[in-house]
């Protein structure tokens, strides 16, 4: 059994930097010390100072297969998540065909377990009709189930409130919900085109704005309190919607929240210069938000940091505004750009472990994952804070082989990243090995 020390790292875990070595011994942490003496059989890693950090969980991605692999695949951006130092993913239902039955779940779960480097989840995707489905739903395998409130395409809009109230009251996974209520974006597009022939993207705040988040948002959060539902509300983007969330620790909390690192990093005066390439649902709104999504991070509104990356190919984003797709590619760079809110004092490094590794292993019960304890599964991610790293043509991994980054320097560098045990990423390589990643338990 391989046995790997990790020595003179900067361990950040459970709101704590300290000085130490770390031993993993085949898939596991099998011991976290001052100091550990390595045998002669031992891989060492010297970490020089660098952080080690639990490897992000990330509870919200776009991987696109089956049915639009032209964009990414579960091989592809599970390459690029273990580059950017994420080691789990919970993978969404809007591919093609939907995921909406059991065995449409059990179909992605083969394709990850043959090509995924990271471990892997997958949610079921609601529909106005599918709740038996939904009741079918392991609590100790599937890590939730997506509710599309108001505003998504095909079979997976949920408006209808008998619907909407089953899912609440009968769901026995975790609910997670996107929120922007349709009939609010109808009436802003008609609004809009009154001044004007054609909306840009300049509009887009405008078009799906704070009044459309919040009153799906708060209607989603009433469902929940009326029924005792367990609800995580994804990718929060305005001020407004912070008042429907409290604050204080995740533990024991019935109903969270997320923000996704795009909108902690972009405002409305990036549109200009990005365009088409940041347009995404919920939109990304003005600065104001954005300070006031990281202020309610620090006060624990928000719970979970998450991407909600979402590729599509540079010729489907260069097309007018209305007909282009949502979603930008984030998985290899997400952790960084946090990195680069810590350089600048907008974040702790505790907060950023806390809010992408300790909080989502805590929200989705998931089984020994998620922080830097003996027994646990070494997960982790080495990360030099004294290192650059800039974002490049011919270094980005993701199949649409763009990125909204693309110029910029990040602070930090990721050097290298584990999963159960096994280093799948350093010196700039992913590891040509995917069978050591793992399907998420969860412990409920």
């Amino acid at each position: 059994m391989r046995t790997t020390v990790i020595k003179n790292a900067l361990m950040v875990n459970e709101g704590e930097l300290f000085e130490g070595d770390l031993r993993i011994i085949g898939q596991r942490i099998d011991k976290v010390a001052p100091e550990i003496t390595a045998q002669a059989s031992d891989e060492v890693v010297d970490a020089k100072g660098a952080y080690l950090l639990p490897g992000m969980i990330d509870d919200q991605v776009h991987f696109r297969e089956p049915g639009l692999t032209h964009k990414g695949n579960i091989a592809s951006e599970s390459r690029a998540a273990v580059a950017g130092g994420i080691t789990s993913f919970m993978e969404m239902p809007n591919v093609n065909p939907s995921t909406t039955t059991i065995e449409a779940l059990d179909a992605k779960y083969a394709i990850a377990s043959k090509t995924s480097m990271a471990n892997y989840a997958f949610y079921l995707g609601a529909t106005e009709d599918n709740l038996e489905q939904i009741k079918r739903l392991n609590p100790a395998k599937h890590c939730g189930v997506k509710v599309f409130m108001g505003a998504s395409t095909g079979d997976l809009l949920v408006e209808h409130p008998q619907a909407l109230e089953a899912i609440f009251r009968d769901s026995p996974v975790l609910i997670v919900t996107h929120c922007e209520k349709g009939d609010v974006i109808a009436n802003n597009q008609q609004a809009l085109l009154q001044t004007k022939q054609q909306l840009t993207i300049n509009d887009h705040p405008l078009l799906r704005d704070a009044e459309a988040c919040y009153a799906s948002s708060s209607y989603a959060v009433g469902l929940a309190k009326k029924h005792g539902s367990q609800l995580h509300v994804l990718h929060i983007t305005t001020e407004k919607e912070l008042a429907l969330f409290e604050a204080g620790p995740i533990q024991g909390k019935q109903i969270t929240a997320e923000a996704c690192v795009h909108h902690l990093w972009f405002s409305n005066s990036d549109y200009p210069r990005l365009g088409n390439l940041i347009k995404c649902n919920p939109a990304i709104k003005y600065q104001s938000d954005r300070d006031a999504l990281i202020q309610a991070l620090h006060s624990n509104k928000i719970d979970i940091i998450a991407t909600d990356h979402a590729p599509h190919t540079w010729q489907e984003k260069q097309v007018d505004y209305p007909q282009a797709p949502a979603g930008l590619p984030l998985v290899q760079h997400a952790l960084l750009s946090l990195l680069d809110h810590v350089k600048h004092q907008r974040l702790s490094i505790t907060q950023v472990v806390e809010k992408t590794a300790h909080n989502p292993a805590i929200r989705y019960a998931i089984k020994e994952r998620g922080f830097l304890r003996e027994g646990y599964y070494a997960d982790l991610v080495l990360v030099d804070p004294k290192a650059t790293q800039t974002v490049t043509e011919e270094n980005i991994l993701y199949k649409c082989a763009w990125s909204p980054f693309t110029g910029h320097q990040f602070s930090s560098r990721i050097n290298n990243t584990w999963v159960n045990g096994e280093l799948v990423y350093a010196n700039e390589q992913v590891s040509a090995n995917p069978e050591t990643a793992m399907p998420l338990q969860f412990e409920r």
